[in-house]
């Protein structure tokens, strides 16, 4: 498929998503407060994501803290939501907390109660969480993030050209590394056995390609969408094909504590954040706007884009988040990442919580 049709489709998944959309610790001011400083410029969240149900505000007004990664592009529609009072209509005075790049850092914050919840990428999560950590997934926020990449000029065309080569990655459970295992495993490639990985600084894997060091790299946006651009690369796939076209990458995670004892208040936490991404879909120039008070080394050209390429109007609650996380755990037993003892269906039903029954 030519890199023009890849393209072309992933900018279609995130058009269609439409259609269905209805320093480390640093603490930021909580959304009340930033509420009332931007009182002039609320914004119509519209209604509540349908898979949700009715629009929930609470009666009396609860404090959390939301731990999350404030230079990802991904996550910038709930950045955005803290500034322009989505959580004050839910009545929440919520905190936001960033963890930067460390997830593993960020997971465990929310298992021992540092924070409520938290965003972040399933296929990070999903082995931590089988360690036994008490979070519990409670939304799927939407599709994209991850991209497969090989050199313009080199012999590198589609994924079966890969057995033998070597891919670069920042991180060996990193979520891309996890989700392209799964895809090469299932084009009759063994990722753990016929692909040598690499470890690189996320800023030089453009060169390692460049270089012939590697035949391919991996990794998120903004990195990998930086690459297309300068030229020199070409998208090979992403986390948004085949059977994956329709599931979701990032997650909302919350204490099991507070999902056992205060289920309406993560319901309202989690309805806000899907809203989030629903005004996102409707609206990526003003949150691209809006994120350059956050992010490093962006535009608002550069965040609308990305924003584009992602699924925001694709969300997964109850049984649905439960059947993709069930997906997700079964291809991970097949790249010798979950456990080969670990029941998938059972693992998905404990880790997640329907909290809108």
């Amino acid at each position: 498929m030519a890199v023009f049709d890849r393209l072309t489709r992933r900018h279609l998944l995130g058009l269609a998503s439409v259609a269905l959309a209805s320093p480390l610790l640093m603490a930021l001011p909580r959304s009340s407060r930033a509420g009332d400083e931007h009182a002039g410029h609320a914004v119509d969240i519209g209604p509540a994501p349908a898979s949700t149900g009715e629009f929930i505000r609470l009666e009396t007004p609860r404090a959390l803290k939301l731990a999350v990664n404030l230079n990802a592009v991904c996550l910038a529609p709930v950045v955005i939501a803290h500034g322009q009072g989505f959580f004050k209509k839910h009545n929440l005075d919520v905190e936001l907390v960033n963890f930067g790049n460390s997830t593993e850092v960020l997971l465990e914050a929310i298992a021992t109660g540092k924070a409520d919840a938290g965003v972040g990428m399933a296929l990070r999560w999903l082995k931590a969480l089988e360690q036994g950590f008490d979070v519990k997934l409670t939304a799927g926020t939407h599709g994209g993030c991850l991209r497969l990449l090989s050199a313009v000029n080199g012999n590198v065309h589609k994924l079966e050209d890969l057995k033998g080569k070597t891919i670069g990655v920042t991180d060996m459970a990193s979520p891309d590394r996890n989700f392209f295992s799964i895809l090469l495993k299932k084009h009759g490639i063994d990722p753990v056995r016929d692909v040598d990985w690499r470890l690189y600084p996320a800023d030089l894997l453009g060169t390692a390609l460049e270089r012939g060091e590697v035949q391919a790299v991996s990794g998120s946006d903004p990195f990998m969408y930086r690459l297309i651009k300068t030229g020199k690369a070409q998208e090979l796939s992403t986390n948004l094909v085949e059977d994956y076209a329709n599931l979701s990458c990032c997650v909302v995670g919350v204490t099991g504590k507070l999902v056992r004892e205060e289920k309406r208040v993560v319901a309202a936490l989690t309805q806000a954040v899907l809203e989030a991404h629903d005004y996102s879909v409707k609206n990526p120039e003003a949150v691209a706007k809006g994120f350059q008070a956050y992010a490093l080394n962006t535009s608002t050209e550069e965040v609308e884009a990305i924003l584009h390429d992602h699924t925001h109007g694709h969300h997964a609650v109850g049984a649905l988040l439960t059947k993709e996380i069930t997906t997700y755990v079964s291809d991970l037993k097949t790249v010798e990442v979950i456990s080969q003892g670990t029941n998938a269906d059972e693992f998905a039903k404990e880790i997640t919580a329907d909290v809108f029954s």
